[in-house]
């Protein structure tokens, strides 16, 4: 059995895994696996071959970040290539390959953050700051519905998030059990978030959509408004998830547990 095929199969046979997962393993399976074990079997595969093809992925400059998952994937790949008694030993056994390490992120003050949220314009303004004050992920923010946000006990519901796939798009649960929640926000966002809602059309299904009434897509959002709004501010290289972070920093300052 060839490493390649193999790994294709494993991906399959995994019917629970989010869409954007099954992309992001194909993608690493193609681009950063397969083409370094090309004819060569799962039995074939020893521990010397997979250092040699971590540093050789390293070398070629792909980051370390994208090697960690790289190397997770072959790893659990060979887990049940173990498991299926294709081979006696997982080779991938290398101390601390599959850690990523990420760079500190910034944390943006207060006002940097309305400033960004002025600098979005009225469309996305409300978006920035929930973003930031009930630290959401951008794929929740772009499946919230007007009756997840209760103004008056100020939280807002996530059950669901975005999903974007070859065939179009989709919602589905969050990204693990616990991100189905209900997050508090400061009512200093209230007056924003009360004038966002109130200017939805009659029947809206979704809070922030694109000006065509369209889901968001991260990749148009980041073109046409993140990037010249960063711009304008002197901040490229902010990160939309560097919202949620600087939304936990708030919290952790106040006194906030991790939970």
């Amino acid at each position: 059995m060839l490493v390649a095929d193999y790994g294709a199969t494993w991906i399959e046979e995994r019917p629970g895994l989010r869409p954007k997962t099954v992309l992001i393993y194909r993608g690493l399976l193609q681009c950063h696996i397969a083409p370094h074990f090309e004819a060569v079997t799962i039995a074939e595969v020893t521990l010397a071959r997979v250092r040699r093809w971590r540093k050789n992925l390293l070398d070629s400059g792909v980051s370390e970040v994208t090697t960690a998952k790289a190397y997770r994937l072959l790893r659990a790949i060979f887990n049940t290539a173990l498991d299926d008694g294709l081979i006696r030993r997982n080779p991938c056994r290398i101390k601390g390959a599959g850690i990523e390490h990420w760079p500190e992120r910034p944390v943006l003050t207060v006002a940097q953050v309305y400033a960004l949220a002025d600098a979005v314009g009225p469309r996305y303004r409300a978006l920035i700051l929930l973003a930031t004050f009930a630290s959401l992920r951008w794929a929740e923010l772009a499946a919230l519905r007007p009756g997840d946000i209760d103004l008056e006990a100020c939280t807002v519901r996530v059950t669901r998030q975005l999903y974007y796939h070859q065939a179009g798009y989709s919602f589905g649960p969050p990204k693990s059990r616990a991100g189905r929640r209900v997050v508090a926000f400061p009512d200093l966002v209230v007056p924003d978030l009360r004038t966002h809602l109130e200017a939805l059309p009659d029947g809206a299904t979704l809070v922030f959509t694109s000006p065509t009434g369209a889901p968001l897509r991260h990749s148009n959002f980041r073109r046409r408004v993140w990037v010249p709004a960063l711009r304008l501010l002197g901040l490229l290289g902010l990160h939309f998830q560097d919202l949620r972070h600087t939304g936990n920093q708030y919290a952790s300052d106040a006194g906030a547990s991790l939970r």
